[in-house]
């Protein structure tokens, strides 16, 4: 997807009620915003996703994954949240399970190095392919899991 030229036809997913709740909730620390142009999905996501919060994590990225269309991508920005709870993970990873079974790629966002630590140590690398910015997990799309030539999929790890 360009993302000037969809600019124009990006909207908002449609949540449902209970989700819409849970994340207006004044004492709830995750924040969400959604947007789709065509099949593709993208979250950005905010705050904090920890075991208080899991389940609204869980809906969320399974609504807003439902509305994505093969190729996709469904993608899903880490870089606004302030803490990720090792669940976050599991959810990210069995819904990429799900996507790729019918057909939709996803691609996580995050420029922070202990997300891709983790990614690096639960083995979730081809599960969760990581990239530094919304922009270039959309310039991936199409072209399975690799990142731009010369870029790497993932931040580089701090010796």
């Amino acid at each position: 997807m360009n993302p000037a030229a969809a600019a124009s036809s990006v909207t908002r997913v449609t949540l449902s009620a209970r989700l819409v709740s849970e994340l207006g909730d004044p004492h709830t620390t995750l924040r969400a915003v959604t947007q789709r142009s065509d099949g593709v999905v993208i979250v950005r996501a905010g705050g904090e996703v920890d075991g208080a919060n899991e389940h609204t994590w869980r809906r969320l990225v399974e609504e807003a994954a439902a509305v994505a269309t093969p190729p996709g991508p469904f993608v899903v920005d880490l870089n606004g949240l302030d803490f990720v709870g090792c669940g976050a993970f599991a959810v990210l990873a069995a819904e990429s399970e799900r996507c790729r079974a019918r057909g939709v790629a996803v691609r996580l966002v995050s420029c922070d190095p202990s997300v891709a630590r983790v990614i690096q140590a639960c083995n979730l690398g081809g599960v969760l392919p990581l990239h530094p910015t919304v922009e270039t997990a959309l310039a991936t799309a199409g072209r399975g899991d690799r990142p731009e030539p010369g870029r790497p999929a993932a931040p580089p790890l701090p010796n």
